[in-house]
C-alpha cells in the first residue's frame, strides 16, 4: 500500500502565477475580520452630533410606527382600544423604545399592572378593564439582564431568565413576561457574546460605523478643499537664497501685505518686473460623484434607500425610485411582522382586555401599509369594485341583501365613505322591510335583472 496523500480543499480563489492567496505576495491574504466594539460614550456622541448616524437610527424606527395599526373589530371596540392607546401614550413610547433598541442594542416596554411581585409570570387572563396602569420605556443602559435560560423546555430558552432594574432606593427583578423586549442587531449566539451586551443585541451603528465614518471623512476633506479652491503662486528671484536674512523676511512680508492691500482696493496686483504670478485652481468636477458613492455605500450598509436617507429625488433617466422604496417598505413590513408583533404579543392581549374588559376572539389587527395610494388610484379601485358588484347583482348569483352587506363592508374597510357602517346599521331594518314588502308574500318574483329573477330564453 502506498502512502496516502491527504489534500485540504479550500474554496478560496488562488493563483500561483497571479499571486492570489499567497501570503507573501497578495496583501489581501493577510486581511481578516475582528470584533469592533463601540462604547456607549461613542454611541451617544454619534447619535448627538452625526446627522447620518442619527438618521440611520431614527428612520426605520419612525417608519415602522408612523402609520399605526388597523384594528378589525366593532366600531365601539376600536374606539375603546384607540382611547386606551392614547391614555398609555403607546405610540410615542413604542417609537422611543424602537429608537433606543437600535441605538443601544436593546430596550423594553415594561407593562405596569400594579402588581407587587414582579418575578411572577404575567397572567394575561387576569387583566381586566383598565388593568394596564402605565408603560415604562427601559433601554439596555437602564436594565441588566440575568443569566441566559438553558432549559430547552422553557418558553424563554436562549433569553435572559430575568431582568434587573436598579432605582434610587432598591433593585427590582422583573420576569421577562412583563416586558416587551426589542433587540437592535441580534447576535448569532448569545452564549458567544463574550459578556458584551449580554442578553441584548448590538447597536445598529456598529455595522455601519466604517461606512458612515468614511462618508463623513470624505465630506470633511471636500469641505477643506473649498478653502484652497484658489491658491496664489508667486515666483521671486533669489527667494531661497535671501530667506535666511531676517531683514529680507520682514521686507518680504511687508511687500505682499502691500500687494494684497492694493489688490483688494484697486483689484490690481503690483509686481516687480522680475516677479511672476500664477493662480492655481482646484477642480471639483469629480468630487460630487465621489461623495455620492460614499453616501450610497452608507445607505447600503444601513439598508435604507438613498432617496429616503437623504431626502433627495431619484437621479437618472426615467428613474422614479419606486422599486427601491417598495423594497424598503417590504423590509419595514418584515420588521413589523417578524420583530414587533411577537414582541408585543402579551402587551396586545393585555391591551384588548384593558380597553374592552374581555377578549373577544374576533378582534385582531394588521399593520397599516406605508405606501399610500393617490386619490386617483383609490377612485379607480372603487370604480372596479362597483363594476364588479354590478355584474354580480345582474348575474343573480347573490341576493341583494348579501351583496349589500359584502359591498358595504368592503367600502368601509377601504375607507371610501366615512360613517357608512353606522348608516348601514341605522337603515338596516328599513332595507329589509322594503326588500320583502310586508314580510308575508315571499313567493312574488322580483323584476327581471334583480337577484332571483327567472331569465327567459329568447
Amino acid at each position: 500500500m502506498g502512502d496516502v496523500i491527504k489534500l485540504r480543499a479550500n474554496d478560496s480563489l488562488r493563483s500561483v502565477v497571479a499571486g492570489l492567496g499567497d501570503p507573501f505576495r497578495d496583501k489581501m491574504a493577510t486581511a481578516s475580520y475582528g470584533f469592533q466594539y463601540i462604547d456607549d460614550y461613542q454611541l451617544a456622541a454619534i447619535y448627538k452630533s452625526n446627522w447620518l448616524g442619527k438618521k440611520i437610527v431614527n428612520i426605520p424606527a419612525m417608519d415602522a410606527v408612523r402609520k399605526g395599526r388597523d384594528w378589525q373589530a366593532e366600531q365601539d371596540q376600536i374606539e375603546l382600544i384607540e382611547a386606551e392607546e392614547n391614555r398609555l401614550g403607546y405610540w410615542q413610547k413604542l417609537l422611543e423604545v424602537k429608537v433606543k433598541a437600535r441605538l443601544w442594542g436593546g430596550a423594553a416596554l415594561f407593562i405596569g399592572t400594579g402588581e407587587q411581585d414582579l418575578m411572577q409570570p404575567l397572567n394575561v387572563e387576569r387583566v381586566g378593564k383598565g388593568g394596564i396602569k402605565y408603560l415604562t420605556v427601559l433601554s439596555r443602559r437602564d436594565v441588566t439582564s440575568g443569566p441566559i435560560e438553558q432549559d430547552v423546555l422553557s418558553e424563554f430558552f436562549g433569553k435572559p431568565s430575568y431582568y434587573e432594574v436598579t432605582g434610587t432606593a432598591s433593585m427590582v427583578r422583573i420576569h421577562p413576561s412583563r416586558l416587551a423586549v426589542f433587540i437592535g442587531e441580534p447576535h448569532g449566539d448569545n452564549l458567544l457574546n463574550f459578556g458584551i451586551n449580554q442578553g441584548w443585541g448590538d447597536s445598529i451603528i456598529e455595522s455601519v460605523y466604517t461606512a458612515t465614518k468614511n462618508a463623513d471623512a470624505t465630506a470633511a476633506n471636500i469641505a477643506s478643499l473649498v478653502f484652497e479652491a484658489n491658491v496664489d503662486v508667486f515666483r521671486i528671484p533669489d527667494f531661497m537664497a535671501n530667506l535666511s536674512d531676517p531683514a529680507y523676511s520682514q521686507r518680504l512680508l511687508d511687500r505682499f501685505m502691500l500687494a494684497a492691500t492694493a489688490k483688494g482696493i484697486n483689484r490690481a496686483l503690483l509686481l516687480d518686473k522680475e516677479e511672476e504670478y500664477e493662480r492655481k485652481q482646484v477642480s471639483f468636477a469629480t468630487l460630487p460623484e465621489v461623495m455620492q458613492t460614499f453616501l450610497q455605500i452608507a445607505a447600503g450598509a444601513a439598508d435604507i434607500p438613498v432617496t429616503r436617507l437623504l431626502g433627495q429625488s431619484p437621479a437618472g433617466m426615467s428613474a422614479t425610485g419606486e422599486s427601491d422604496m417598495n423594497n424598503y417598505y417590504d423590509r419595514v413590513a418584515s420588521i413589523q411582522t417578524l420583530e414587533m408583533t411577537p414582541a408585543l404579543y402579551r402587551f396586545d392581549e393585555c391591551l384588548i382586555r384593558s380597553a374592552v374588559g374581555s377578549r373577544p376572539p374576533e378582534i385582531f389587527y394588521t399593520w397599516a401599509p406605508l405606501k399610500q395610494m393617490t386619490e386617483k388610484e383609490l377612485a379607480e379601485i372603487g370604480k372596479l369594485h362597483a363594476e364588479t358588484a354590478q355584474i354580480l347583482n345582474t348575474s343573480g348569483l347573490f341576493t341583494a341583501e348579501e351583496l349589500r352587506t359584502v359591498v358595504g363592508n368592503q367600502l368601509v374597510e377601504d375607507g371610501f365613505y366615512p360613517g357608512l357602517d353606522q348608516a348601514m346599521d341605522e337603515t338596516g331594518d328599513d332595507w329589509e322591510a322594503d326588500l320583502g314588502g310586508e314580510g308575508d308574500d315571499t313567493s312574488a318574483e322580483p323584476p327581471v335583472g334583480q337577484p332571483g329573477a327567472q331569465q327567459t330564453e329568447e
